[in-house]
């Protein structure tokens, strides 16, 4: 007796439009090809100093990863809605975004990214995610690139 399991397809999600666009083409093509999504968010420590008021209260402190599970939900919810038509799991691991999403299309079929389409010096000084996971990422990957805004 096999099961079949279901095409994975993971996501890149860091709570911008862009992102928001590729996790609604991810889940289209998810439906299109019977898949499941991963809608994955990377998360790092901030380690800059003055990066906390001192007078922030302690009970309204929230973790970086709690805090990108909220913006993970946040954005998924926004994007797809509360029943997309088809499995879309949430993953918020540690790590620089380029890095998790590459660790991550080593398990799945496709890797979809967008992208904010920055070219030339600022490109180049900002660095750029979906790059380094069209460079490295062991799947398939599909950038998508949002319609400008008005």
């Amino acid at each position: 007796m096999s099961e079949t399991v279901e095409p994975l397809i993971v996501v890149g999600v860091d709570g911008s439009r862009h992102s928001r666009e590729a996790l609604r083409w991810a889940v289209r093509q998810a439906k299109a090809t019977g898949g499941r999504v991963h809608a994955v968010m990377g998360w790092q420590w901030n380690t800059n100093p003055f990066g906390m008021a001192p007078d922030t209260a302690e009970a309204d402190f929230v973790s970086a990863e709690e805090a990108a599970r909220l913006r993970l939900a946040d954005t998924v919810a926004e994007a797809v809605g509360a029943s997309p038509g088809v499995p879309v799991f949430r993953r918020v691991e540690q790590g620089s975004p380029a890095q998790v999403l590459v660790d991550a299309s080593k398990e799945a079929e496709l890797t979809v990214v967008g992208t904010r389409g920055y070219g030339g010096i600022k490109g180049a000084l900002l660095g750029s995610v979906s790059q380094q996971v069209v460079q490295y990422a062991t799947s398939s990957v599909v950038v998508v690139r949002a319609e400008p805004e008005a």
